[in-house]
């Protein structure tokens, strides 16, 4: 359907042919403008007459124009009026309104030459800032844990249970299945080495010692990291946006009673847990790899694992699991806290929160095996 008064453009031509004089009629607004076809031909239409910069335009035939059909006519004029312009009265204020604002500039910004020392200080005193909030927290989790142990009656118990359900319980199937897979995965990369080089048996040593010293506790960090990790960072966060923090404080309701000290005791007693689950899935993936790869049965396997791992490498893992969970919570916690109310930086929070945890853990893992470099083997 074609709408009435369509915008036109009358050009009138010398007796050389060439261009003289441009005369706009109709409705040079959006609606319509939005006709199909039609603003292609215009803008073919300007283009063309862009390089007659000589021609008289009469645009007093105009019936209405808005600010699209006026900014159409500026771009076609090189933004600037033309010496021959012809415009009624009620369209002066409009285009006085379109070259106005293009005498605007923007200033232009300079970057100084040692603009990286700015943002290396920013980085810096933002880092300080967070680890003064971090130390800051863990001393308020030693007192709140020094008062929980005085008067225990009076704990979260339920806080602490609920957070055991949610950051142990429901992890559960995930660290099966991926330990499970890495398992047999490392077993099926491992046993097609050795059978290289007749050295089957030591299947069992390398799966024991890699699984139950440090992969076990490393994977089942990062998993929890990311999905209960995630998980206390998000809730705190939107308790920040909601202003429940501020009413629990109204309340006489301390934070770090209620809310941080049962998530780090959780995952304090959650992490070990879920590391003897994984490793013992990871050994079973690895003990069916094995039986079908190398034909090593399960009995030997089983036989030969206590020989293979001392017992003091167990310990290792379950004291790693144990910092791990506490350094994951600690690290969400602080993360929570520290959103502000928006949703934006609930998203970014969460984020950042997940990839500190995850980075803190790989970094405990590290001061682990410095420190236990000459124990377990």
């Amino acid at each position: 359907m074609q709408i009435e008064n369509t915008p036109t453009l009358s050009i009138e031509h010398s007796a050389g042919g060439a261009a003289q004089s441009v005369m706009a009629s109709g409705v040079w607004q959006v609606h319509a403008l939005s006709q199909k076809g039609l603003l292609k031909r215009i803008n073919r239409s300007f283009t063309d007459l862009k390089k007659k910069p000589s021609l008289a335009w009469d645009l007093s035939q105009v019936d209405s124009i808005d600010h699209i059909g006026a900014q159409l006519f500026w771009n076609a004029w090189g933004k600037k009026r033309p010496s021959q312009l012809k415009l009624d009265p009620r369209q002066e204020e409009l285009f006085a309104r379109i070259e106005k604002a293009g005498s605007h500039t923007l200033p232009r910004t300079r970057v100084s030459p040692l603009n990286w020392i700015i943002v290396l200080g920013a980085g810096l005193l933002s880092f300080f800032e967070h680890l003064h909030g971090f130390i800051e927290l863990i001393g308020r989790l030693v007192q709140d844990l020094g008062r929980f142990i005085r008067r225990p009656a009076t704990g979260p118990w339920r806080e602490i249970s609920a957070n055991i359900y949610h950051s142990g319980f429901q992890a559960l199937g995930i660290t099966a299945l991926v330990g499970f897979l890495i398992g047999v995965v490392l077993s099926y990369l491992s046993a097609q080495q050795l059978s290289q080089f007749g050295g089957d048996i030591y299947l069992v040593n390398i799966l024991g010692m890699s699984i139950v010293r440090e992969l076990g506790p490393l994977l089942a960090a990062i998993l929890v990291a990311g999905r209960s990790g995630s998980s206390i960072t998000a809730q705190l966060g939107v308790m920040k946006v909601t202003e429940e923090l501020d009413a629990m404080l109204v309340m006489g309701i301390s934070h770090g009673y209620r809310l941080i000290m049962p998530k780090v005791v959780a995952l304090a007693i959650s992490m070990p847990l879920l590391v003897v689950w994984t490793d013992a899935m990871a050994l079973i993936g690895g003990m069916a790899s094995a039986k079908i790869e190398l034909g090593l049965s399960f009995r030997y396997f089983l036989q030969k694992l206590p020989d293979a791992v001392p017992l003091i490498n167990y310990i290792i893992g379950l004291l790693k699991g144990m910092t791990f969970g506490m350094l994951i919570a600690l690290v969400s916690c602080h993360f929570g806290l520290r959103i502000k109310p928006n949703t934006e930086s609930l998203g970014r929070g969460t984020t950042t929160s997940v990839v500190t945890a995850i980075t803190v853990v790989i970094l405990a893992d590290a001061v682990f095996a410095i420190i236990f470099s000459g124990v377990g083997f």
